[in-house]
Parts: structure tokens; sequence; C-alpha cells
């Protein structure tokens, strides 16, 4: 190797870690495929939810702070409900596609994940332990998720956006049952 090279290769080495993105969004899924594959027989259009009063209050203990728009879009047809929702694990947010039928969890998955951090939550080892899920008084699931060591913010995301799905779930089959 010409020696001319080696401060050049040297500078390279050493800034390269600088080149790199940080952290960085990985789409596992996008939205419309997960909708596709949850409604085969055609995607129905889309409804939403206005969070006021009781709901945002509600959707806010949930969460642990305001959501940050005014409605939230979600997708039903037959009984079941889909929920494209994002939540804050560290510093950015994790979107999950989340499947409702009846007042339980039918299917959970991270779509997009950006956070440097934490990405394990998207196997199912994970998200399987919210299958059939519901909620019990106080807005809680009726069971335990174990965390992921390294990855608990996540874990609280994306546990926090299924009570939410399973909240938002119940209730618009009880305002469309008034």
């Amino acid at each position: 190797m010409p020696r001319s090279l080696l401060p050049l290769l040297t500078l390279l080495f050493l800034s390269w870690p600088t080149l790199l993105p940080a952290g960085g969004e990985t789409v596992y899924q996008t939205p419309e495929a997960f909708l596709e594959q949850q409604f085969p027989d055609g995607v129905p259009e889309p409804d939403v939810v206005w969070l006021r009063g009781e709901v945002r209050e509600t959707v806010k203990d949930i969460l642990g702070h305001r959501y940050p728009s005014l409605r939230i879009r979600y997708w039903h047809k037959d009984g079941r409900s889909a929920w494209i929702l994002d939540e804050i694990g560290k510093d950015l947010p994790i979107t999950t596609g989340i499947l409702v039928n009846a007042g339980r969890i039918e299917a959970l998955r991270v779509l997009i994940f950006r956070e440097s951090r934490g990405w394990e939550v998207r196997h199912e080892f994970f998200t399987d332990q919210f299958d059939q899920a519901r909620l019990n008084e106080g807005h809680k699931l009726d069971r335990h998720i174990d965390n992921i060591s390294g990855a608990t913010l996540s874990v609280r995301a994306v546990t926090k956006l299924a009570r939410l799905a399973l909240y938002l779930d119940q209730w618009i089959r009880d305002d469309t049952q008034d």
C-alpha cells in the first residue's frame, strides 16, 4: 500500500461511524400492507375517533400524556377494528398495527421502528404475548407482559398502544350501540 494513502485510510476509518445514520427507520411492514392482511376481502374506508371529553382524558391516562393529534383513524368491518398507532419509545415513535376482534387483540405488529435500541419488540416471541389480550378494570391488560432486557421503553410503548387500541375499540363498539 502506498504511504500516501495511509493518512486518508486512517481518516476514513476514524470517521466512518459519523457517516452512518444514528438509529434510522426500519419498515417491517407498511400500514397499508398490514390493513390488507387483516382485511383480505377489501380494506374498509377509514373512520375517526375524535379525542374530546372523557375519551381524551382516558387516552391521556393510558399513555401518560396527551395524544399528539385531535383524532385517531381506524378501520372496522364485521366486528373487527384495525388501528395504526404511534407511541414514543425513548426518543422516536414506534408505529404499530393492532387488530381487535370482540374486545380482544387478534393481531399486533410493529410496523415501523425508528429507535436505535429496543427493536426486539418486533419479534413474535414478544408480540404473541398480546394474543387474545383484553382490558380489565382501570384500562389495564388482563395479563402480564414480559419485559425485554435493554428494550424496556419500547416494551412500555407497545403495551400502552395495545391498551389504547382495546380502549378505543370498546369505545366505538359502545358508541355504535347507543
